[in-house]
């Protein structure tokens, strides 16, 4: 039984053939047994790759299949990497998705494909400059359910800034699946963003916001400089 109705698969047909530039690799990492969402991931990103020439899934055991799992830092399943497979070779831009990407957190992944075989995050140019300037790897993890419509946006947002910057990785995490990260992080409500363990952002903000989190998270925007940045905070007051 296919979990891609045939009236969305007609209409993902067409929205990758109309969008995707760069063939994409979906690498899911799974496990024969004990994986309570292992085997419908696997038919989600089967059956994606199933909809364009352009799209490929690549499916390995995260147990026999170390090396792999090691090479993609893949530390949990089930996992999908979304990987940039053009001719010039592979480009890993750190998209990450552990656990089912099922409801709404499906259209994630199919947005995510889009950006990476483009290989352009889409951020506002003011975003790029002050991602540019970052020296130290970055580490997001946004934690999510299936039935949170804000959190795709979350989840997006961090994924650009990974696609726009090689320090930078992001990881989508259902909460549900990974409770002890979820109590670790202390994620009550979801979405919540987690920047490099240290630096917490609640639920869907605007790109200026999550920026201002991330400038702080890797102490380019000290919490307390009011002199530099204080026209700063007034730009983002515009955007709420």
């Amino acid at each position: 039984m296919p979990l891609i109705s045939e009236k969305d698969a007609e209409f993902l047909r067409k929205e990758f053939e109309t969008n995707l530039v760069e063939p994409v690799k979906l690498v899911m990492f799974t496990q024969e047994f004990e994986c309570q969402f292992c085997a419908e991931t696997r038919q989600i990103v089967e059956e994606v790759a199933a909809l364009s020439d352009k799209v490929e899934a690549e499916i390995y055991d995260f147990v026999a299949d170390k090396e792999v799992a090691e090479l993609y830092q893949i530390d949990k399943i089930p996992a999908i990497a979304v990987v940039q497979a053009g001719e010039g070779g592979e480009k890993d831009y750190g998209v990450r998705f552990y656990g089912i990407p099922s409801g709404y957190e499906f259209t994630s992944v199919i947005e995510d494909i889009v950006d990476v075989s483009k290989g352009d995050s889409g951020l506002q140019s003011k975003s790029k400059e002050a991602v540019a300037a970052i020296t130290e790897p970055v580490h997001f993890q946004v934690f999510v359910t299936p039935t949170c419509p804000y959190c795709p946006q979350a989840v997006r947002l961090a994924h650009k800034f990974a696609i726009e910057s090689e320090l930078i990785t992001a990881d989508m995490v259902e909460a549900i699946e990974f409770p002890h990260l979820s109590n670790k992080y202390a994620v009550h409500g979801v979405p919540r963003t987690v920047i490099n363990d240290d630096f917490h952002q609640e639920g869907a903000v605007p790109e200026p916001m999550m920026l201002a989190k991330l400038l702080e998270a890797t102490g380019q925007a000290p919490v307390h400089d009011h002199d530099h940045h204080d026209h700063d905070h007034h730009d983002h007051d515009h955007h709420h």
